[in-house]
């Protein structure tokens, strides 16, 4: 496909996309498990958790894939726990360790926005409710899931966002297999490594414009949070 006159392969863009859907849809399920454990933690090792759980905004993504390359190659632990579940496929090297390298590198942007909207939920609405009898899920699923909708939408776009431009993590789990693991960053990196500019200036101006977009969105929801509650 041609895009501005430049011949553009739109396999990588695809996969990407793929690959970023389906993290953010498995990470929106389980960084709801993992902020509403945390909100209501009130253990000193809460601390601890919420330093492990933002490692990959500090760790470099080389270091972070390498450890998931140990992990995930056929002798590793994690393969092996899954082949005594009946599972004989290949998780480095493919498009399910993309996924799993994704949700790994992606689980801060996730969780941290959801945290933050849960532990803003008013702790008397929560109290009146338990003084009805109200059971712990249908005060999560009545009071904090709908007092939590902005908080949603930025853990979604962000974590989308993010898994859209991962580099590092992909390139050292996935490699650079066309039609398979080569998603828009390698494509890119690919392009200018064999002189190829014009590709990349197409492709770098799509992730530009996103990430624009993206910004903007964010922009515009803590606008309307603060303007609700008052900031």
């Amino acid at each position: 496909m041609e895009l501005f006159g430049v011949p553009v392969d739109l396999q990588p863009l695809w996969l990407t996309l793929q690959v970023a859907g389906l993290t953010t849809a498995i990470l929106l399920i389980l960084s709801t498990l993992l902020a509403a454990w945390l909100a209501g933690m009130r253990s000193r090792a809460k601390v601890l958790i919420e330093a492990v759980v933002a490692l990959p905004l500090v760790l470099p993504p080389t270091v972070l894939g390498f450890y998931l390359l140990i992990a995930l190659n056929p002798n590793g632990v994690l393969t092996q726990a899954l082949r005594t579940l009946g599972y004989q496929g290949q998780l480095s090297f493919s498009f399910t360790g993309l996924v799993i390298g994704s949700v790994v590198y992606s689980l801060p942007f996730a969780v941290q926005p959801l945290l933050r909207a849960f532990e803003a939920v008013p702790r008397r609405l929560l109290d009146a409710a338990f003084t009805m009898r109200a059971r712990r899920w249908d005060r999560f699923f009545h009071i904090t899931l709908p007092l939590s909708k902005a908080g949603y939408l930025v853990a979604g776009t962000l974590t989308f966002a993010h898994t859209v431009g991962e580099f590092g993590v992909v390139l050292m789990l996935g490699g650079n297999i066309p039609g398979k693991t080569r998603v828009i960053s390698i494509d890119i990196f690919d392009h200018v490594d064999n002189l190829e500019y014009a590709q990349a200036h197409v492709l770098s101006l799509f992730l530009l414009v996103f990430a624009v977009l993206v910004l903007t969105v964010l922009y515009a929801l803590n606008r309307q949070w603060d303007r609700r509650h008052g900031g």
